[in-house]
């Protein structure tokens, strides 16, 4: 893995760090960095559990409501920014799906079991340990450019317009990049 990625990595965990307490503080600017930063990945959980892009979208506003009214409780000891926020958006997109059964608008609980625990178990879990390494290693090889694109389109869920507007460059060239870079990946992958 390259140390740059880490070291991205680092700056934007601890930026999110930084927005939380900020946002605890009363700050809303920071509450909208949180947003700007995590929103896309919340909006997909939201949406896995709930099939349901209106309702994903109205949980996703309740959870930034409770973000602001319990940034004080973030400890980054006990948990990573996103790890914390993602606890936040299941926990509501559950709660949604249990108030639209009882409302009898949900399907019968037995179809819901995956989503009691969806932790792998301990071979599944040293399986995806591999991957993540085969992972990392392989975007390793990329040049560092296309390497933070995918990173960021990855972990922060921006869309290819929202890169090409982030990084100043036109949007065809930003696709190429990523396509090309994924299918690098795909290669070292494997696949």
């Amino acid at each position: 893995m390259s140390i740059w990625a880490s070291d991205d990595r680092k700056e934007a965990q601890a930026a999110l760090v930084a927005a939380l307490r900020a946002a605890a503080g009363g700050d809303r600017d920071a509450l909208r960095n949180v947003f700007d930063r995590t929103s896309g990945k919340l909006m997909a959980i939201c949406l896995r559990i709930l099939n349901d892009r209106d309702e994903a979208e109205d949980v996703l506003q309740e959870v930034y409501v409770s973000v602001w009214t319990r940034a004080a409780s973030f400890d980054p000891a006990r948990a990573s920014p996103v790890t914390w926020l993602a606890t936040i958006a299941r926990n509501r997109a559950i709660d949604r799906l249990r108030s639209r059964r009882s409302r009898g608008l949900a399907a019968p609980v037995e179809e819901a079991l995956e989503l009691a625990d969806d932790r792998p178990d301990a071979f599944a879990a040293a399986a995806e340990r591999e991957d993540g390494e085969r992972i990392h290693h392989c975007l390793g090889t990329l040049e560092p450019r296309t390497q933070k694109l995918i990173r960021i389109a990855f972990f922060e869920g921006l869309s290819h317009s929202e890169l090409a507007t982030r990084l100043g460059e036109p949007l065809g060239t930003v696709k190429s990049w990523i396509r090309r870079g994924l299918q690098s990946l795909k290669k070292c992958l494997g696949g």
